[in-house]
């Protein structure tokens, strides 16, 4: 089991909160609005652990920082103002939970002259109280917790060690016959165990014989290929690497030259990982050395930022053309795929982007 721990620093939290409203200034916004708990806890330290429950969080330019919850927090999280709401009557939830949570926060919801900007999805309740439509900053949000302040990379690398619980686990119970549906379901026992707590997300690829997909009620046969590309959560943040298994025995002489192939580009890649570098480059380079080698495919993006949602900036992709930055933390993610290797394999490693190149997060092996 993970040690467990103060996910993040309150310090980073406050500075955290300073950049939301700097940003706020350069959008021209009095507030921002928020009800993802995953952003809610980036903010303020506070993780809602209870996702039947509602919570908001309201962040004034020139003014407090005020977070809506069921119920008085054991440990006041970094804001300014608590608001309470009765979410349950003799320990049964009420029917609707934003609307009560949404009443508590509406009085301060109203003064502002200028639109208030909201991330994600936010409660219809909420938005009824607005005086007039927010405006959505989704895009300029998630650049601005783009880089990872350490703390974050504190809690990603736990995300990452309960990631490598998994695989060993993988590698113990995968065997011809073995459903796919059972090995998620045992996977998933070990990354909570792992963890020490409930997941707050899980996924994403678990299927045999195939480039990738939710898990089948379907047996593993022997000599295919496990593509496990699985992103482990815990309170908000979340890891994304993948290994690839070939499923009874050893590898065939086809499975292994593809995934020596597959090997040596990751490592191509990960040695031109710097700040300043085009990501649409990065990925141009492995698409040149993976895709129609021997015959085979590459048809997928080479990889992405993680953190709070599972593809963040920068992305390794040629419909963007992003560049690395110090504080990025990025998985790269190469792949090959033909029919005669049962289907084909994957490989992901996670990076934190330095001033001098970038430093592996990941360590599980990458043999099949």
């Amino acid at each position: 089991m993970i040690p467990q721990m103060a996910t993040l620093d309150p310090a980073f939290c406050r500075l955290r909160q300073e950049r939301l409203r700097a940003l706020m200034a350069q959008q021209g916004l009095e507030a921002f609005l928020t009800t993802h708990r995953h952003h809610i806890h980036w903010a303020t330290g506070h993780w809602h652990a209870q996702p039947l429950t509602s919570v908001a969080l309201l962040v004034v330019r020139e003014g407090p920082t005020m977070l809506v919850l069921p119920d008085e927090p054991d440990s006041p999280p970094l804001a300014d103002r608590i608001l309470s709401y009765a979410a349950q009557k003799v320990c049964t939830l009420i029917e609707d939970m934003d609307a009560a949570a949404a009443a508590v926060l509406a009085p301060h919801l109203v003064p502002f002259p200028t639109a208030i900007g909201v991330a994600g999805a936010v409660a219809p309740p909420f938005l009824a109280a607005l005086s007039q439509p927010p405006q959505n900053v989704t895009s300029a949000f998630q650049m601005l917790r783009r880089l990872k302040d350490p703390d974050e990379v504190r809690a990603l690398r736990r995300c990452i060690a309960a990631t490598d619980a998994v695989y060993a686990e993988a590698r113990r119970l995968l065997v011809p016959g073995l459903t796919e549906i059972a090995l998620f379901a045992a996977l998933q026992a070990a990354a909570t165990i792992a963890a020490g707590e409930p997941l707050s997300g899980w996924g994403n690829d678990f299927q045999c014989g195939s480039p990738g997909g939710p898990p089948r009620n379907r047996p593993a046969g022997s000599g295919e290929i496990a593509v496990l590309d699985i992103g482990v959560g815990i309170q908000g943040y979340r890891s994304d690497l993948c290994r690839s298994f070939v499923v009874g025995g050893p590898p065939g002489q086809a499975q292994q030259e593809a995934h020596s192939h597959v090997v040596s580009v990751l490592q191509e890649v990960e040695d031109r990982l710097r700040p300043g570098v085009s990501c649409r480059e990065l990925f141009e380079h492995a698409k040149s050395r993976l895709d129609g080698w021997e015959g085979g495919f590459f048809f997928h993006h080479l990889g992405h930022g993680i953190g709070l949602d599972a593809h963040e900036v920068p992305r390794l992709n040629p419909q963007w053309n992003d560049t690395l930055a110090s504080g990025d933390v990025i998985a790269v993610e190469p792949g090959f795929y033909r029919e005669d290797l049962r289907a084909g394999l994957r490989l992901e490693q996670n990076y934190l982007i330095t001033p001098e190149g970038a430093e592996r997060l990941s360590h599980f092996p990458l043999d099949l």
